[in-house]
């Protein structure tokens, strides 16, 4: 049972690890288009930021339902890889339990 759950609990920390960076790189680009730094128009920039919208807005839709408006500052990426860190933590600690 160790022999098959180990893995699989190395590849959900590392989906983790990615999720994480993916939600950073969807702020950043985020912050990036508002301060009109890069450009929607570009068809690369719009198909990144499309896939990036795609990937992370699922997640963060229910944490900013339950945010209250900080007047134009979310933070709910921050509140989410927060959480995703507590996961991982969680996965680790099973992993050693092991």
């Amino acid at each position: 049972m160790n022999v098959i759950l180990a893995p699989i609990i190395e590849v959900l920390m590392l989906a983790i690890n990615l999720y994480v960076w993916l939600v950073i790189a969807s702020a950043i680009l985020s912050w990036l288009v508002a301060f009109n730094v890069v450009n929607t128009r570009n068809q690369f920039i719009y198909m990144v930021g499309d896939f990036l919208h795609r990937i992370t807005e699922p997640a963060l839709r229910p944490i900013r339902r339950f945010l209250p408006n900080l007047g134009g500052i979310d933070i709910s990426p921050v509140i989410l890889i927060l959480v995703l860190f507590f996961a991982q933590r969680l996965l680790q600690n099973l992993l050693v339990s092991l």
